[in-house]
């Protein structure tokens, strides 16, 4: 195999996919062996430094009964397929019986030769990893029922949506469904006891297993396994998972990569156990509904940061285009999630502002007429992310200044600068985070702008200005910024 892959950079950009409906859209017999170099350079924009492939583990039929008949899952199906069939509902993709790649995928083979044709573009393939629970038809139900949380017929009494009968090994037993502490239990999966060294032993192999499929995991809902977490859903104290078990993988494969699905503010709890990035959560948050507290979020410590997995979409989250409403909106959104610090997660049609939800219990995705507002956004902005500076550069947010007194709109723009390692500036963003027109100065306090003509060109634009260096390190830039505007401007000096 060519492997053409350089050193990860800091601040890599990653792509999703979702396996089964970008295979069946190739047709009813279609594997990952057709998503050949055509398919890939159509799907998976260049310069990508991860293709998250969403969905490629064997499910079984137990989840796929739940997801056709489920009354909630089935509305979801129908809202976003109106056409949909039994057929098209294959199942949560996180009901899982075994990490082997679906044979409706083409089986582990497969899977190997797409890694080895994405790896000759220079691209590293994550994968997923589902800790919490497993699919009601995996073996382990069968062979090994104390893996699970057993209850009671008291239990199944009293909360009927968390537990269920389920044949076993060793007869009749009441099992838990896999659930978090805030919400009724996941129909189609059965909660595992970590307190169990077994169990704990059992999932680190499992993890080894799905890691040699792969070059990272994204790890679903990984804060439910924190002790504290599994402590006050279950019961149950137990010994932590994460920190062994990862580095069970690191033995084997150095460079492996992890990534935490993560809520509640665990974030950093996560970190410190071993993953490499963790889900950024609250920026999108903020963005979607809490805009004064965007600033606050971005002068949190660099190394959180720099760890933290921005994004605007993925398969939980609806999608971008809906959320933000208007195309400025979203630009703006865009502009601050991707180009500060920290892994860059895209999601497949997000450039071309696909609206439809898709839930991950279909292998068929809807059509949707093509939408070209944002595509040269996108456009833009991904060739803008191939600039090593915004990969391995200093990052730095920038002061607003009130441009006049009694002109509060300043606090409504947020900015940021990169530099290079030896201090030079490349980059300055400047963002409106409002629906009326903003007004600041921006002072850059860098050496190397003192006694130079400096020229500023928008990135993501057509403009371009000529500005002394002593007055841009002294009282700023003046901006005057309308609604939701964005600009991206490269420094030369």
């Amino acid at each position: 195999m060519i492997d053409s892959r350089q050193p990860l950079r800091r601040f890599p950009v990653l792509w999703q996919l979702n396996a089964r409906t970008s295979v069946h859209r190739l047709g009813p017999a279609a594997t990952l062996d057709d998503l050949d170099d055509a398919q890939l350079d159509l799907l998976v924009p260049k310069g990508v430094d991860w293709l998250y492939l969403l969905g490629v583990w064997q499910t079984g039929a137990a989840g796929r009964s739940v997801s056709r008949q489920q009354p909630d899952i089935r509305r979801a199906c129908e809202e976003a397929l109106p056409d949909v069939t039994d057929a098209d509902i294959c199942g949560s993709c996180f009901a899982v019986t075994g990490y082997r790649v679906n044979d409706e995928l083409g089986g582990d083979e497969a899977l190997a030769r797409l890694r080895t044709r994405l790896a000759n573009r220079g691209t590293r393939l994550m994968l997923d990893f589902v800790p919490n629970h497993t699919a009601p038809d995996h073996p382990w139900v069968t062979d090994h029922p104390e893996y699970y949380i057993a209850g009671t017929d008291a239990d199944i009494a009293a909360a009927p949506a968390n537990w269920i009968r389920m044949a076993t090994s060793r007869g009749e037993q009441v099992l838990a469904y896999g659930r978090d502490p805030y919400f009724p239990g996941w129909p189609d999966t059965l909660q595992l006891d970590y307190s169990s060294p077994a169990v704990r032993a059992a999932m680190t192999d499992a993890l080894r297993t799905a890691a040699a499929h792969g070059d990272g995991l994204r790890c679903d809902m990984a804060m439910l396994l924190l002790p504290d977490v599994f402590e006050r859903t279950w019961g149950r104290a137990m010994e932590p998972f994460w920190p062994a078990a990862l580095e069970a993988v690191r033995n084997e494969h150095p460079e492996f990569k992890f990534m935490a699905e993560v809520y509640w503010d665990r974030e950093y709890d996560l970190q410190q156990q071993g993953f490499d990035a963790t889900y950024d959560k609250r920026l999108y948050d903020r963005l979607v509904g809490d805009l004064g507290a965007v600033r606050g979020h971005l002068q949190a410590d660099a190394e959180f940061q720099a760890r933290s997995a921005r994004f605007l979409e993925n398969h939980d989250e609806p999608r971008a285009a809906q959320t933000f409403g208007t195309d400025d909106r979203h630009r703006a959104a865009a502009v601050i999630t991707y180009l500060v610090p920290g892994l860059r997660f895209f999601e497949d049609g997000q450039p071309q502002a696909r609206r439809i939800h898709v839930p991950v219990h279909l292998c068929r995705a809807p059509v949707e007429p093509d939408r070209t507002e944002l595509l040269d956004f996108y456009d833009r902005l991904l060739a803008l992310l191939g600039d090593p500076v915004l990969h391995d550069g200093h990052w730095q947010l920038v002061d607003s200044v009130q441009a006049w007194d009694g002109n509060d709109s300043h606090q409504r723009i947020v900015s940021f600068t990169w530099s290079t390692a030896d201090g030079a500036l490349r980059h300055l963003a400047v963002v409106n985070l409002a629906d009326t027109r903003s007004q600041a100065y921006l002072p850059l306090a860098h050496a190397a702008l003192a006694g130079r003509a400096v020229t500023i060109t928008d990135c993501l634009g057509s403009e371009r200005y000529e500005r002394d260096g002593d007055d841009l390190a002294g009282r700023g830039l003046y901006v005057d910024v309308d609604a939701w505007a964005h600009q991206v401007f490269a420094v030369q000096s």
